[in-house]
């Protein structure tokens, strides 16, 4: 499990968020049991994972140095870990669909699990998105 991010966070004191411990708890648990069974479709969810991650680390290393950070960046990385739900979606479709010809080895629990775990994924980080970028500029502009 990655907890870089969870370091930077509280490093600079802010609070952990459902989101924050619900993803990393998950992430977690669907690793290992999907470790042992060699799946079709983690390579895909490792590399989606540690690019978005990639990009994500470089913004809390920015701010922690000091740097100020356009709201935009931030907005860039959530709408990246938005497509890397739906691109989870996507694969396990893909998968399942192999599956069913012969052409992919998996389970249909672990299409199931990772299935649901990328749909609430999507449901929430779609939701932090909404409070904290859309929601955010309709109360600034409603205040103007």
């Amino acid at each position: 499990m990655n907890n870089g991010d969870t370091i930077f966070i509280i490093l600079r004191k802010q609070k952990l968020i459902f989101l924050h411990w619900y993803h990393h708890i998950t992430v977690l648990l669907y690793s290992w049991y999907s470790y042992k069974d060699m799946v079709a479709g983690g390579g895909w969810f490792m590399t989606m994972n540690y690019g978005v991650h990639a990009v994500m680390y470089s913004y809390y290393a920015l701010r922690a140095a000091g740097f100020r950070v356009s709201r935009k960046f931030a907005m860039f990385i959530t709408l990246s870990q938005i497509t890397q739900m739906l691109m989870g979606c996507v694969v396990n479709y893909l998968v399942f669909y192999w599956m069913q010809h012969d052409q992919c080895y998996s389970h249909f629990q672990n299409i199931f699990w990772s299935s649901l775990m990328y749909l609430s994924y999507l449901v929430l980080f779609c939701h932090f998105f909404f409070e904290a970028y859309i929601g955010k500029m309709r109360k600034t502009t409603k205040a103007e």
